[in-house]
């Protein structure tokens, strides 16, 4: 019986090795009631004027593949420290005072904010999947990266614990940013209370019209692995994950989901680097796209 556990034991273990994907099951929405607090009454407003300095000399929204992206072997040291000031003045914010739509804008600020950051404290790197910090880890996103009214939080504390739980609205999934090819773009505007609703369906309209949210490939309706990995956010089922797309969907792209919506559908996401640079060394070239 020992030697039959450890054999499974064992055998799981080289599983996870051989097949990395395992440990990449899309986090579930989970509540931390610590974060619910807020203050409807509370009119002040957090200044995002720092990050929206960083997106401005920073982020390219003119590239040719449609996705935004930003040169991070090119940011410059002074750059890196308006980004540093930035998250230091957002993590000594007492976030629960304030009302809800300021929370909102100030989570998804922070998550983007620290993901870069991320990025560049590794660079270079083929995609944010490769900074782990753990043997068994999918990336960074369960380590302890923020401070925030004394609490530590990752970035899936953010995303799966607070934002989603709390605000329930899948144009979440547009405005949080991954750092890679296959997310919604980072935005070129810091969000805050006012631009809020404004960023939120720019996100949604910008992915679902783009190749790498919705297409038809050989046939086949194929759409953003987000829309697999986080099926409960958009619809119980792919109809309604269909009825999702077609708020957002030009004319045309309406057009083209409903005329292959019958179709078995397929799932992709591209997990390489949203860099404009181009300078990773030959052994750190991009391969092939991940299909988690």
């Amino acid at each position: 019986m020992k030697f039959l556990n450890f054999l499974k034991c064992s055998l799981f273990i080289c599983s996870l090795f051989i097949c990395p994907w395992v440990l990449a099951a899309a986090p579930k929405s989970d509540l931390w009631e610590r974060w619910i607090q807020h203050n409807g009454q509370n009119s002040q407003t957090i200044q995002h004027h720092l990050w929206q300095k960083f997106l401005q000399n920073n982020l390219n929204t003119f590239h040719t593949s449609g996705v935004n992206q930003l040169a991070y072997g090119k940011i410059s040291s002074s750059q890196q420290k308006v980004l540093a000031e930035y998250l230091k003045t957002m993590q000594s914010v007492g976030i629960s005072t304030f009302a809800k739509d300021e929370q909102m804008a100030y989570w998804i600020n922070l998550y983007n904010a620290r993901t870069v950051q991320l990025i560049l404290e590794h660079y270079p790197v083929e995609s944010i999947t490769k900074i782990k910090f753990g043997w068994f880890s999918f990336g960074p996103w369960d380590k302890k990266l923020l401070k925030v009214e004394g609490i530590e939080l990752s970035l899936n504390d953010i995303e799966h614990r607070i934002l989603r739980p709390i605000w329930k609205d899948p144009r979440i999934h547009y405005a949080v940013n991954c750092a890679s090819m296959g997310c919604p773009n980072l935005q070129k505007q810091a969000f805050n209370s006012t631009n809020l609703e404004a960023l939120l369906d720019k996100g949604a309209r910008d992915y679902i019209n783009h190749q790498r949210g919705v297409q038809v490939v050989d046939q086949h309706l194929q759409l953003s692995k987000l829309y697999d990995w986080y099926r409960e956010d958009f619809g119980k089922d792919e109809k309604e994950v269909i009825q999702h797309l077609l708020q957002y969907a030009t004319p045309e792209k309406a057009k083209l989901i409903q005329n292959y919506q019958n179709s078995s559908i397929r799932y992709e996401y591209d997990w390489s680097l949203n860099d404009l640079t181009h300078t990773l060394p030959k052994d750190l070239k991009i391969k092939n796209k991940q299909n988690l």
